[in-house]
């Protein structure tokens, strides 16, 4: 069973920039799709981006236009470019299978949009 771990959060000002990664224990490349879920306080855990194996993409409205999914297979490594950060995007983010996550979840990556 892949495993999945989650890198690259941290503090950063409205406006800035952060890219996450997330790094899998096995190959990716019989994965379908790949999302990145966020989670806020007091809030359940939602799917913000999907890339599939073909490189397709889609976003929640919420981020499109301001965040970039992306993978390397050969890596088995999804990333997430986050850029013009909201204090809205503030939660802990979490990488797994799309649209819905499998196994176990990983402990996610803190980011923090403030001044």
């Amino acid at each position: 069973q892949v495993q999945f771990v989650e890198s690259g959060g941290g503090l950063v000002q409205p406006g800035g920039s952060l890219r996450l990664s997330c790094a899998a224990s096995g190959s990716i490349f019989s994965i379908a799709a790949m999302g990145w879920y966020r989670q806020a306080p007091g809030k359940q855990r939602v799917l913000v981006a999907t890339i599939t194996s073909g490189g397709s993409t889609n976003y929640a409205d919420s981020v499109k236009g301001r965040f970039t999914i992306s993978r390397d297979n050969a890596k088995n490594t999804v990333y997430l470019e986050m850029n013009s950060l909201k204090p809205e995007d503030t939660a802990v983010y979490y990488c797994n299978t799309s649209p819905r996550g499998r196994g176990n979840w990983g402990q996610g990556t803190q980011v923090t949009v403030s001044s």
